[in-house]
């Protein structure tokens, strides 16, 4: 079994352990934590480096809460933005168009809490790279950890120091290979092939 906290398109390092866990267990019971890969993403768009961040609700009142409790504020159109980022950075690319009616609905389903977009961009992602693993949820928390806790990975400042195989990415040719991209840099350019590089 192994322990991921769902995150929001998950970075390549997240998914390089994921396909090779039989189980996998989603930790329910985490305190949100800002600026984490809980509510953001990096893709490559022309201009190199972007984020795509999802806006959550905060009040000073309630203090810290639980991830699964986080709400989205969906005052401004955040999931237009998102795509039409995507299309803008990606419409070319070789497996773009090939994905484009199956993540479309992500962006129409309008979602009140963040664990649930979450939840729907990991299946989505398992389904596209056919990975069958074993899906089950945490009922409460602990700090007890093992080799394969990989809830660390959800934090932007504690990614693995780690050799990414490189491919070939949209705009490298300007800005030269970026690591660590969110999972769908590696599914638009490389496709079902995407499993072989991790």
């Amino acid at each position: 079994m192994s322990l991921f906290i769902p995150t929001y398109f998950s970075p390549i390092s997240q998914y390089a352990e994921i396909v090779k866990s039989d189980e996998i267990t989603f930790e329910m019971e985490d305190n949100f934590q800002k600026q984490s890969f809980r509510n953001r993403c990096y893709i490559y768009n022309s201009n190199g480096k972007q984020l795509l961040s999802i806006p959550v609700k905060h009040s000073e009142k309630e203090g810290r809460k639980k991830t699964k409790d986080t709400l989205i504020e969906n005052d401004f159109p955040w999931q237009d933005q998102h795509f039409k980022s995507l299309q803008a950075s990606y419409r070319v690319s070789p497996y773009f168009e090939f994905f484009e009616d199956d993540i479309a609905p992500l962006f129409h389903k309008k979602y009140k809490f963040l664990h649930d977009i979450n939840m729907d961009t990991f299946l989505f992602i398992a389904d596209a790279l056919q990975i069958e693993t074993t899906i089950s949820k945490t009922e409460s928390y602990t700090l007890e950890t093992s080799e394969n806790d990989f809830r660390f990975l959800a934090e932007k400042n504690l990614q693995p120091e780690r050799e990414f195989k490189k491919y070939t990415q949209m705009f490298d040719d300007k800005h030269g290979f970026i690591p660590n991209l969110s999972i769908l840099d590696l599914l638009f350019m490389e496709g079902p092939n995407a499993v072989s590089f991790f």
